[in-house]
C-alpha cells in the first residue's frame, strides 16, 4: 500500500490570532488534495482560533510544543489534554530550534513521543544535522543516534503511525535546500534504520518528511523520491504558495 503524502506547515512563532484566520481563509481552497494529508502547525494561542477556521475542511490541525505531565506546576506550558480538548491532532517533537535555542535534549525528546501516543496525539519526530556535522561526514551515525534514542521503549505499531521529518539544520531559513538527492539519500537512511531497529513492514509504513526550505520551486523533485513522503513546511506555510506545495502533483 502506497504511504500517503503527508505536507505540514510549521508556523513557529508567527501570526497572531487574527491573521491566523485571515491566513486559513487565503488558504482554503488553495490545499484541497484528496491525495495529500494537509496539517497547520500553529502557536498555541493560534490553535482554538485555527480550529475553528478550518472545521469541516480536509485540513488538521497540529501544536508546536507540549509538555510530558498533564496537569500541574509548569508556568508557561501546555499539555496534551490541552490541545486534544482543543482539536488538535498532530504534535511536533524535536525540533532543531526547540533543541538549539530551548536546550531540549534526547531524554525529553523520547518522553515526550511517549507521552503523545499516550494521550492520542500524531508526532512529526523532527532530526536533522548541523552543517559541521554534513562536512564532518559524520551525519549519518547523529541521525541514527538520534533515532535510536528518540524511539527508546516505541512499539513497531506506534512507529507505523509516526512520522519522522528530515530537517537538515543547515537548510532551515537559510534558503539552502538539500539537492532532492541529498534529501532522498538520508530519508532513505532513516528508513532502512527504522527496518534494522524494528523490521520491513515498520519501515514502509512510516511516513518520512524533508523540511529544509522545501517551497513551490523545488516540492515536486522532492516528492517525487521514493523515500520523501512529505513536507514539514516553515516559511512557505505562511503563503498562498504553500497550495503549490500541497498541490504538487497537479
Amino acid at each position: 500500500m502506497a504511504r500517503k503524502k503527508i505536507i505540514a506547515g510549521n508556523w513557529k512563532m508567527n501570526m497572531t490570532p487574527t491573521q491566523a484566520v485571515e491566513l486559513c481563509a487565503t488558504l482554503k481552497d488553495l490545499v484541497k488534495n484528496d491525495d495529500v494529508d494537509v496539517v497547520y502547525c500553529v502557536p498555541a494561542i493560534d490553535i482554538v482560533p485555527v480550529v475553528a477556521a478550518v472545521k469541516g475542511s480536509n485540513v488538521k490541525v497540529g501544536a508546536e510544543n507540549f509538555y510530558i505531565e498533564d496537569k500541574g506546576a509548569f508556568t508557561g506550558e501546555i499539555s496534551a489534554p490541552m490541545l486534544i480538548d482543543a482539536g488538535v491532532e498532530y504534535i511536533i517533537i524535536g525540533h532543531s530550534e526547540r533543541r538549539d535555542i530551548f536546550g531540549e535534549n534526547d531524554i525529553l525528546i523520547n518522553a515526550k513521543v511517549k507521552k503523545a501516543f499516550a494521550a492520542g496525539l500524531k508526532p512529526i519526530l523532527c532530526c536533522g544535522e548541523s552543517l559541521a556535522l554534513r562536512k564532518a561526514g559524520t551525519y549519518k551515525e547523529w541521525i541514527s543516534r538520534q533515532i535510536k534514542w528518540d524511539l527508546s521503549g516505541i512499539t513497531a505499531d506506534q512507529v507505523k503511525n509516526l512520522v519522522i521529518a528530515y530537517e537538515p539544520i543547515w537548510a532551515i531559513g537559510t534558503g539552502e535546500t538539500a539537492t532532492a538527492e541529498q534529501a532522498q539519500e538520508v530519508c532513505k537512511l532513516i528508513r532502512d534504520y527504522i527496518a534494522e531497529l524494528y523490521d520491513a513492514d515498520t519501515a514502509a509504513a512510516v511516513r518520512i518528511q524533508y523540511g529544509g526550505s522545501m517551497n513551490a520551486g523545488n516540492a515536486a523533485e522532492l516528492l517525487a523520491m521514493p523515500d520523501i513522503d512529505g513536507g514539514l513546511i516553515g516559511g512557505a506555510s505562511l503563503k498562498a504558495d504553500f497550495g503549490k506545495i500541497v498541490n504538487y502533483n497537479k
